[in-house]
């Protein structure tokens, strides 16, 4: 064990002596005590039983911590063995953290950071480079040097007053309604071919397949199952639809909304063709979709940008565990030379100056004693690490520091993605 990674354990340690806890793997006999607890730690009421046997099945035991007092848990903590994309089609091993949480009579005593702790000393132990999680409060995982990696877009629009133009073909798209299970393996093959040409899309694992079929009924809040409709030009599926609407009766008519979950698609026209459906629908006068990317190509299928009425929050927080191969195994839009000097001192094996050279063939990073050219945080680090905000905005705000003239400039250009990272659906 490095010098480093003993400082760490015994933070570890003594946080959890505080607290009065002890930290052990969660045995698969007690997931439903160890799930409620984390349900009373976020409130509110229980999950739907289809929602809830789905996490079962998903959660890797091996993987998820327990907070312990006595017999009774106080927390808990996770993390799915995801893969990754990076920019550069890479797609890599990362830590999806998951269930963390403290019940309230054991907040505010150390439990938490002994969870993260633990949690990323188990996440290197592991070989992943790489972490990432959603936040319900984001300015907590700050704490803990993760960044905001990937924001997603959000719509609120009137259908009357969007029509999409699509590109030539765009009328030769055959669209057809299909049972969603039935339709799943031909969606599935369209998102696994998306998956590299966008950062911060999952590569699914056998399981997954089943998040975005999950629909009870109990969560619908008025709206109807959730229907699919496909895509195809010359006899294959190219992209796929899945949404639900609620009918409303109001002084004017029928006033519906429909709730758009998911919308793929391999080429331009048949991305267009299904916007253009779910704008035309009958007796439907709103369209929301809350998990769009930043640049979606919506955008520019519609003639007037305001009438979405668009919104932009976080999505994906990530955490560079092992910086040097995690800035290794992406590539760079334009080569880069430069020298980091980092600080983190809740993972210091990362802490110190990293010179990193690659370009759009790969990279290499590695320790070095050369002069700092740019000087920065692990957390702003991990938030331009997908190519999102850019190394020159977080510059802006204070939170990176040029050491050398010039040295910014480029290297905010050799971390940009071409395409924003997006994040396609939570965990």
């Amino acid at each position: 064990m490095t010098k480093e990674a003993a400082e760490a354990a015994e933070a570890t340690r003594a946080a959890g002596a505080t607290a009065g806890t002890r930290f052990e793997v969660l045995e698969p006999e007690r997931w439903e005590e160890w799930y409620g607890a984390l349900e009373r730690a976020f409130g509110g009421p229980p999950e739907a039983p289809e929602e809830r046997a789905l996490w079962h099945g998903l959660t890797e035991c091996d993987r998820s911590l327990v907070a312990l007092d006595g017999d009774v848990i106080a927390g808990g903590a996770s993390a799915f063995s995801f893969r990754l994309s990076l920019p550069g089609g890479a797609v890599v091993p990362a830590a999806g953290v998951t269930m963390v949480g403290v019940t309230p009579t054991h907040r505010r005593r150390g439990v938490l950071t002994s969870l993260m702790r633990r949690q990323l000393d188990d996440v290197r132990e592991r070989g992943e480079s790489l972490a990432v999680l959603t936040a319900s409060e984001p300015a907590i995982y700050g704490r803990f040097g993760y960044g905001a990696a990937i924001r997603k877009l959000r719509i609120d629009a009137e259908t009357r007053r969007v029509s999409p133009v699509g590109p030539q073909g765009t009328d030769d798209v055959r669209l057809r309604l299909a049972d969603p299970r039935e339709a799943l393996g031909a969606c599935e093959a369209v998102y696994a071919a998306l998956v590299p040409r966008r950062p911060g899309m999952l590569a699914r694992r056998p399981g997954w397949e089943e998040l975005p079929l999950l629909d009870p009924q109990r969560d619908r809040e008025g709206f109807g199952e959730r229907l699919c409709v496909l895509a195809e030009r010359d006899g294959r599926v190219t992209g796929y639809a899945r949404y639900a609407t609620r009918l409303t009766q109001s002084r004017g008519g029928q006033d519906g909304t429909v709730n758009v979950a998911d919308v793929e698609a391999l080429d331009a026209a048949s991305y267009a063709a299904l916007w253009r459906y779910l704008f035309a629908l009958d007796l439907v006068s709103t369209l929301t979709c809350h998990d769009r990317p930043v640049d979606d190509p919506l955008l520019h299928l519609v003639p007037d940008i305001r009438r979405l009425r668009l919104g932009v929050v976080d999505s994906l927080h990530l955490r560079l565990v092992d910086l040097g191969a995690a800035l290794s195994a992406r590539a760079y839009a334009a080569p880069v030379d430069v020298v980091l000097e980092v600080a983190d001192p809740f993972c210091p094996w990362n802490a110190g100056r990293w010179r990193l050279t690659g370009d759009a063939k790969g990279a290499v990073c590695e320790r070095t004693t050369d002069a700092a050219e740019l000087s920065l945080p692990t957390g702003a680090l991990a938030t331009a690490y997908l190519g999102g905000p850019s190394l020159a905005s977080l510059a802006g705000a204070g939170r990176v520091v040029e050491e050398r003239a010039g040295a910014l400039a480029a290297a905010s250009q050799a971390f940009g993605a071409g395409v924003a990272p997006w994040l396609p659906h939570g965990f």
